[in-house]
């Protein structure tokens, strides 16, 4: 059961970096409002799209290591 929560945090970085890069035009706002005090830019929102997947396979290969 632990796992499945893994599974579903997996996923979620996963959407969120994938739907930033893919329509930053429409993640803009939700970005906006999640670096209130600083300026939301596309360079800023790219780059937090590629942490977001590069944080789902580092937790993939966790979540492989754990049940393998």
């Amino acid at each position: 059961m632990n796992a499945l929560g893994l599974c579903v945090i997996v996923q979620l970085c996963l959407a969120g970096g994938v739907a930033g890069l893919l329509w930053p035009e429409k993640f803009m706002p939700i970005f906006e409002t999640l670096m209130f005090p600083w300026p939301a830019t596309y360079r800023g929102l790219r780059a937090n799209s590629f942490l977001a997947i590069g944080l789902s396979l580092l937790l993939f290969a966790r979540l492989m290591i754990s049940v393998g």
